[in-house]
C-alpha cells in the first residue's frame, strides 16, 4: 500500500482518526499536568485539498466534504466539536481548501505546558512539516524512523502523553512491526496511551494487531474499526481496495469508549458507501 498521504488527506480514514486523535487529546489535556504528544510518521502537517495529489484520488469527497455539505448534529456534534473546530481553525489560518493533519491538529489542541516531537523520515515532507509548525515553540521536528523513535522519545519527561502511530503501510510486516514496536515501548512505558492506526483491506489480518499486542502481555487495549465498503476501481498495482480503518488504543481515557459507541454509528452512516457499513468497539484486554 502506497500511503503517500497527500494522495489521502481528508478522507474517511481521516476522519475517523483524528476525530479520536482530538478526543483523546482533550481527555488528556483535562489535567494540568504537562504531557507529551509523540508522532512517529508525521507527514506535512497541512494539506491543500485543490492540489494535485489530492484532486487526483478525490478521496475527501467522501470524508470531511460529507460532513462539510451535512455538518453533524446532536451527540454527534458534541462529539466531533473538537475535531471539526481545529479544521475549521486550519482554513481559517490557511486557506479554505486547507486540511489539518495530526501534527497540526495536536499543537491547536494541547496547551503551553504541552510538547510535541514529530518523527518525519522524508527530508522533503519533514522540511514542509517543519514551516507548517515552525511558530509554535513547543515542537521539535526530528528525522528520524518512526519505530526507532518509538523506543528512544518514551519515557516522555513530563510521564504523561499520547503517541499516535501512523506509518503509511509500504512494507508487507508493518503489522507485525507496528505490534512488536508498541510492545517494546509499553515495557518502558507501561502507562503512556498509545493510538496505532491502521487500514482495513483484510478484516481478520487488521483485527489481528490487536490480538498480537494483547497476547504480549499488554493489559488495557481497545480496537476501534469503521468500515465503509469499497468504491471505485482496485487501487493502481493492484491488491485489495481500502474498505475501512481501525484504532487499536492502548490505556484509552475513561470515558473514549463510551464516546466510540456513541459516535462510531454516526460515522459508518455518514461516511458508508455503498453496501452495509459497520464497526466495532471491542474491549480486548482489560485491567
Amino acid at each position: 500500500m502506497n500511503y503517500r498521504h497527500a494522495f489521502h488527506a481528508g478522507n474517511f480514514a481521516d476522519v475517523f482518526k483524528h476525530a479520536f486523535l482530538a478526543l483523546i487529546l482533550t481527555h488528556l489535556t483535562r489535567k494540568d499536568a504537562a504531557l507529551r504528544y509523540l508522532d512517529t510518521h508525521a507527514g506535512v502537517g497541512l494539506y491543500d485539498l485543490t492540489g494535485e495529489e489530492a484532486t487526483r484520488s478525490g478521496e475527501a469527497a467522501d470524508g470531511i466534504a460529507r460532513l462539510d455539505a451535512d455538518p453533524p448534529q446532536g451527540e454527534a456534534e458534541r462529539l466531533l466539536a473538537p475535531y471539526l473546530e481545529t479544521v475549521a481553525a486550519a482554513r481559517a489560518a490557511h486557506g479554505p481548501t486547507i486540511y489539518p493533519g495530526s501534527p497540526w491538529i495536536a499543537a491547536r489542541l494541547t496547551r503551553p505546558q504541552d510538547r510535541l516531537t514529530l518523527c518525519e523520515l522524508n527530508p522533503q515532507e519533514r522540511e514542509t512539516l517543519t514551516r507548517a509548525m515552525r511558530r509554535d515553540a513547543r515542537v521539535g521536528v526530528v528525522g528520524v524512523d518512526g519505530y526507532v523513535a518509538l523506543g528512544a522519545y518514551v519515557p516522555p519527561k513530563e510521564r504523561r502523553g499520547l503517541v499516535l502511530v501512523d506509518p503509511p503501510f509500504e512494507s508487507r510486516d508493518e503489522f507485525s512491526r507496528m505490534a512488536a514496536a508498541l510492545v517494546r515501548a509499553h515495557r518502558k512505558w507501561p502507562t503512556g496511551v498509545y493510538a496505532l492506526w491502521h487500514p482495513v483491506k483484510h478484516v481478520a489480518e487488521a483485527r489481528g494487531l490487536a490480538d498480537a499486542i494483547a497476547a504480549a502481555g499488554v493489559r488495557r487495549v481497545l480496537r476501534l474499526e469503521l468500515v465503509v465498503g469499497a468504491a471505485g476501481p482496485p487501487p493502481r498495482g493492484g491488491g485489495p481496495p481500502l474498505i475501512g480503518a481501525g484504532l487499536v488504543l492502548v490505556n484509552p481515557p475513561f470515558g473514549l469508549e463510551a464516546q466510540a459507541r456513541a459516535l462510531l454509528p454516526f460515522l459508518a452512516a455518514r461516511l458508508g458507501r455503498d453496501g452495509a457499513p459497520s464497526w466495532r468497539v471491542d474491549v480486548v484486554a482489560g485491567e
